[in-house]
């Protein structure tokens, strides 16, 4: 089994097997072969494989004394998200607008509650020009748009402060300013939250169900928007 501190690893041998064609192929691979290929010994070379089976990311196929190896759906997508997270970082600060996907789901109830609480709802006008409607838009994101949200973080969007309140202490977030349809909003991150990281929270001026149809379950996109459209979409408010 491929833990979480030995994931990186198992990445790095998907990477050596890739470059050898064997995302499409079988490609023959003994233990010396690999061993030499990732610079490690036999033995570790021979665990490495073991490891890459038993997670799903390889098969091995051994005819005739000889073993090849192909790498899996669930490698490569393994291999797919290590890319999106590497195109994240380095088109993080380019121009491009980008669109989280999914569908509408009902939420815990907490959007409504901290949309209108003074130290929050105060820091929305006057850093996003939003005076939010009271609720949040729950978007489960689809599998592409994971990709999509880890990109967004990587954005600098506009910080919310945390803030202490009758003795109960407030978390901070992070905002980034988004459409849905023509309609100004922003995506929030707080630092804590009971959601899954399938789970977007959005913020508007007005109630997105009413105004764009939605219900439980409507497909719904957001439109993530670089920092030099930033003041075109506060323009809209």
């Amino acid at each position: 089994m491929i833990t979480k501190n030995g994931n990186s690893d198992a990445v790095s041998c998907l990477k050596h097997l890739a470059m050898l064609g064997a995302l499409h192929e079988n490609v023959e691979m003994g233990v010396v072969r690999f061993g030499t290929l990732i610079g490690k010994s036999p033995q570790t070379a021979a665990r490495r494989l073991e490891q890459l089976e038993r997670a799903g990311y390889i098969e091995r196929v051994r005819s005739g004394g000889r073993t090849a190896v192909r790498i899996t759906p669930l490698g490569a997508k393994r291999l797919r998200e290590e890319y999106e997270d590497y195109r994240a970082i380095f088109t993080s600060q380019g121009d491009d607008e980008f669109v989280l996907s999914g569908v509408v789901v009902r939420g815990m109830g907490e959007g409504q509650y901290y949309t209108v609480v003074d130290g929050y709802r105060t820091q929305f006008i006057e850093k996003l020009g939003i005076d939010p409607y009271p609720g949040t838009l729950n978007i489960r994101l689809d599998e592409e748009s994971m990709a999509g949200r880890r990109r967004m973080r990587m954005l600098e969007g506009i910080p919310i402060e945390g803030f202490t309140d009758q003795n109960r202490t407030f978390g901070s977030g992070r905002c980034y300013p988004a459409l849905m349809e023509d309609i100004p909003c922003a995506v929030v991150e707080p630092s804590r939250t009971h959601y899954g990281e399938d789970i977007v929270e959005v913020i508007s001026p007005v109630c997105l169900r009413e105004e764009l149809g939605l219900a439980d379950g409507s497909p719904a996109r957001v439109r993530i928007l670089p920092k030099d459209r930033w003041e075109e979409c506060f323009k809209r408010r």
